[in-house]
C-alpha cells in the first residue's frame, strides 16, 4: 500500500453485462479531502461505477483503488474504510432506531461502551436522538435517510459513499444533511463520492463534478466552471414565438437550444441577449435567470427523457 494514496483512483474501469457496457472505459481520481459529484441520466453508469468501487459488483476491466488497495484484491479492507448510505433503505424493520446503529456497528468489530458512544453521538449529529427507541417502522422518510447517513458514519470512515442521499427528501431534511456532510469534510476531512440527480445538491457540495452518459464520462469540472464554459451567465427561456422571434435568434449567432416549442438561448456575457430581444421583440414571451448546473446537464446529456 502506497505512503499516501489517492483516497479514489479509476483506470480503464469497464462494467459488462453481456453485450451491455453499463461503465465503457471511465478514468479519474478522487483527491484527499476532496467532494466529486457523478451526475448523469438513469442509465449512465454512475451508480454501477460506485459499485465497482464499493466492492459490491465485480469489475469486469480496468482498475479501481481506494487508499491504494485494488478492490479487485482487497474487497474486505477496502470496505473497512468506507461509509456507504446507498439509494434504498435497508434498515432493519424488527430493530429500534438506537439498535440498528448498535447491531451494524459490530460488522466492524465495534461493541460495549465503544458502539453505544458512536450511536448517541451520531443520533445527536442528525437529529434523532428523541427517536432512539423508536422502530424503523414510525420513522418518516426523512428520518430513515438521516439514520442512514449516521449508519454509514459508525466506522468514522476515510470515504463517504452517498448514493442519491436525499431522494424524495422535503428541502428542511435535504438541508439538514447538506449541513452534516459540510461538517463532516471541514471537521474530519472526509472525503465524499456522491451521486445525485440534484443539480443543486451537487451545486452546494461538489469541489469537482463528473457527467456521465452511456457509460463514459462527458466532461468534469467544478460546477461554477462547468456553468460558465458550457452554457454562460444568463439563460433566457422564449415560449409561444412571435413571427420573426426565431429566425432572429438562429440568425443571431447565440448559443441555443430548441425543445418542445421552446428556445433557451446562452448568454455568455449577461444581459446582452435580453437587451436584443427587448429591443427587437418587446412582447416576446421570456424569462431570463441565471444558468445553472442543470442547464450544462441538459445541453449535454440532452432533453429528452432516458430510461
Amino acid at each position: 500500500m502506497l505512503t499516501n494514496p489517492v483516497p479514489v483512483e479509476a483506470r480503464g474501469l469497464i462494467k459488462r453485462y453481456g453485450d451491455l457496457a453499463a461503465v465503457a472505459g471511465i478514468d479519474f481520481e478522487v483527491s484527499l479531502g476532496e467532494c466529486v459529484g457523478f451526475l448523469g441520466p438513469n442509465g449512465a453508469g454512475k451508480t454501477t461505477t460506485v459499485k465497482m468501487l464499493t466492492c459490491f459488483t465485480p469489475i469486469t476491466a480496468g482498475t479501481a483503488r481506494v487508499f491504494g488497495l485494488d478492490c479487485a484484491d482487497h474487497p474486505r479492507e477496502v470496505k473497512r474504510l468506507l461509509g456507504i448510505c446507498p439509494q434504498e433503505d435497508n434498515l432493519d424493520p424488527d430493530f429500534s432506531t438506537r439498535k440498528n446503529l448498535l447491531t451494524y456497528a459490530r460488522y466492524f468489530g465495534i461493541t460495549g461502551r465503544e458502539a453505544a458512544r458512536r450511536a448517541d453521538e451520531l443520533l445527536d449529529l442528525v437529529q434523532l436522538r428523541d427517536k432512539a427507541g423508536a422502530n424503523i417502522r414510525e420513522l418518516s422518510g426523512g428520518m430513515k435517510r438521516r439514520l442512514m447517513l449516521a449508519r454509514a458514519l459508525l466506522n468514522e470512515p476515510r470515504l463517504l459513499v452517498l448514493d442519491e442521499p436525499t431522494t424524495g427528501l422535503d428541502p428542511q431534511a435535504r438541508h439538514l444533511i447538506w449541513q452534516r456532510v459540510r461538517a463532516l469534510r471541514a471537521d474530519q476531512g472526509v472525503t465524499v463520492l456522491l451521486t445525485t440527480h440534484y443539480m443543486e445538491e451537487a451545486s452546494q457540495l461538489c469541489d469537482r463534478v463528473i457527467l456521465m452518459e452511456g457509460g463514459r464520462i462527458l466532461l468534469e469540472g467544478h460546477p461554477d466552471a462547468l456553468v460558465e464554459s458550457e452554457v454562460g451567465r444568463e439563460v433566457v427561456e422564449a415560449w409561444e414565438a412571435v413571427p420573426g422571434f426565431a429566425e432572429f435568434v438562429r440568425a443571431s449567432g447565440w448559443r441555443h437550444e430548441e425543445a418542445d416549442g421552446r428556445l433557451y438561448i446562452h448568454d455568455v456575457t449577461g444581459d446582452v441577449v435580453a437587451a436584443a430581444i427587448q429591443g427587437q421583440f418587446p412582447g416576446q414571451q421570456r424569462l431570463i435567470r441565471r444558468a445553472t448546473l442543470e442547464d450544462v446537464f441538459l445541453h449535454r446529456a440532452g432533453r429528452a427523457l432516458k430510461e
